[in-house]
């Protein structure tokens, strides 16, 4: 229901499904998850605001992505697959390399918030018009 009620936006300012499902709806979805972050951040509890952050991400890649392909083999008219466009693999692997090396060395400064917000941007960007 939430993407049928925004389908009239999407249409009237011509944002692509890509852009809806990748910053709208990750956005809505991961409400909470960003809320506990930022409140752990105000805490200084850097750890486990990483720790809330990432790991969502690889659940549901691990888990649920997965699960979601095999049930679509029996439920529906459309089998999903793991076949992802060109635009999105590089995106995945950027995101990935560029969130890696922010967090590799265990500190935390404010130019790597700015690269991963404006790294965010951009992909955001890109799928604007699909």
């Amino acid at each position: 229901w939430f993407v049928d009620a925004l389908t009239p936006v999407l249409t009237s300012f011509h944002i692509s499904q890509y852009f809806a499902g990748l910053v709208i709806v990750a956005v809505a979805g991961n409400a909470v998850e960003n809320l506990v972050s930022l409140q752990l951040v105000a805490r200084n509890k850097m750890d486990y605001a990483l720790s809330v952050t990432l790991q969502s991400p690889v659940q549901i890649v691990m888990a649920l992505f997965p699960v979601l392909v095999i049930v679509s083999l029996f439920v529906g008219g459309t089998a999903l697959t793991l076949v992802l466009p060109p635009v999105l693999l590089v995106v995945l692997v950027l995101a990935t390399l560029v969130a890696g090396f922010a967090v590799f060395d265990g500190e935390s400064n404010a130019i790597e918030g700015v690269i991963l917000a404006a790294l965010y941007l951009v992909i955001a960007a890109s799928f604007w018009w699909g």
